[in-house]
């Protein structure tokens, strides 16, 4: 062996923190030396006929990345920018165009867009591919490379193409914005009914949810919550836990297992309870992925809580986080994590319990129509009761109604369910 391959193993082995062989505990596997004598003959003929000069510190970062980068679509190597990305995106403000995405078959695929961000405004839609980026195509590029092209300066214009099913590319021009998510977001639906938005799951989105409970509930009865989870990409699994712990009293809400001691988690409901026992309907859809999953299996397995719409995206992985000492990061899969029930949700999603599509109803013309107490000399009720009316919803109540067709069916639900329950 040269002396360049003996000082290519010997650098490898310092940072990737192997051990040499003879130090290694006797029960791990011994390392691979075929391979490392093929990485190191590859970084030699590189280093001495590569077109271009490279430096051995950007060809090891490479490989570092590739190494993350092979292992599934959510593990990677933070850069300092991407590293404080993260970091930005938790705490709810960043740059960017507000799209959360992963990688299929060498392209970015959207998991979902974030509420009143450049992209949900465009209209871009989860399960859309990005094939290029400004002209660049993605074929090939990194998850984190192409994160990092998408970001950039707010005010600045960027061109996506997209691919939709099977259709053809058709491209977007969006304007970057400074991205502040607004996590948790209430409204009332009609007297009684409520609606509670979680667009994604950061660090503060449980104790926003508890107060928006606690609003919510000092307004008067309260009959029945949708919890909107649709397009949910997830977020802090600490928050999933504080936010299904908000309609639970008691028992199991998630557990992780992984190959570290602790990775092995197991996280309870806690006494207080301010969701208390008022029907909640969660809709979810393609979309709701990693923490929204871990919320709707939560009250599913629990009969908690109805789940409705379709089947979500089926992100059961858990990632953690991992400083380096060079401003650096590890995003790495380290767990799996399981419904009360032990079931995994991984590339399997939540099926919902009642499967309700995407849809937009069109009213009919009101039909010309007579009863019996419009007929003349009509008989009057035994009881001297007149003929109750009923409450109308305002124009703007129906049209944002029928626009969206879950949730209208999630508001029937609810009715529904107060109406066997007062018998």
């Amino acid at each position: 062996m040269t002396a360049v391959r003996k000082l290519s193993i010997a650098c490898l082995s310092l940072v990737l923190g192997i051990l040499p062989v003879q130090a290694q505990d006797r029960d791990a596997a011994p390392l691979p030396l075929n391979e490392l004598r093929t990485f190191t003959e590859v970084l030699e003929r590189i280093r001495t006929s590569y077109v271009e000069p490279v430096d051995d510190a950007t060809l090891l970062e490479n490989a570092i990345r590739g190494m993350l980068e092979g292992l599934d679509p959510h593990s990677a190597y933070l850069e300092p920018e991407a590293f404080q990305g993260l970091q930005d995106t938790t705490t709810g403000q960043f740059g960017g165009l507000g799209l959360e995405v992963g990688q299929e078959d060498g392209f970015i695929k959207v998991i979902s867009p974030i509420d009143d961000t450049p992209a949900s405004r465009a209209g871009i839609e989860p399960g859309d591919l990005i094939v290029k980026i400004d002209d660049h195509p993605v074929k090939g590029m990194s998850l984190m490379d192409a994160v990092e092209r998408m970001r950039g300066p707010a005010g600045s214009k960027i061109t996506l193409t997209l691919v939709r099913g099977t259709g053809r590319p058709f491209d977007i021009e969006l304007e970057r914005a400074v991205i502040k998510v607004r996590s948790v977001r209430t409204e009332t639906l009609e007297p009684g009914y409520a609606y509670l938005r979680i667009t994604q799951f950061q660090n503060n989105t449980g104790d926003e949810v508890r107060r928006s409970l606690k609003s919510l509930t000092e307004k008067g009865e309260l009959k029945g919550l949708v919890m909107d989870l649709r397009n949910n990409p997830g977020g802090v699994l600490q928050s999933a836990v504080e936010v299904a712990d908000a309609f639970l009293s008691d028992g199991l809400i998630v557990y992780t297992k992984g190959r570290l001691a602790n990775s092995e988690l197991r996280f309870n409901a806690t006494s207080a309870n301010p969701g208390k026992d008022i029907p909640l309907v969660v809709l979810i859809n393609g979309g709701s992925a990693s923490a929204s999953e871990i919320v709707a299996g939560a009250l599913q397995d629990r009969g908690r809580a109805v789940i409705m719409g379709t089947d979500s995206f089926g992100k059961g992985s858990v990632q953690t986080v991992l400083p380096l000492n060079n401003d650096r990061a590890l995003k790495l899969t380290t767990a799996l994590y399981y419904t009360p029930s032990g079931r995994s949700i991984q590339a399997q999603g939540i099926v919902p319990d009642i499967h309700v599509e995407r849809a937009q109803l069109t009213r009919s013309a009101d039909e010309a129509s007579y009863r019996e107490a419009d007929l003349l000399g009509h008989l009057n009720n035994i009881n001297g009761e007149e003929r109750p009316t009923l409450r109308k919803p305002a124009t703007g109540e129906t049209a944002e109604r029928d626009a969206d067709y879950q949730l209208n069916q999630a508001l029937n639900l609810l009715k529904g369910l107060n109406i066997t329950r007062g018998r």
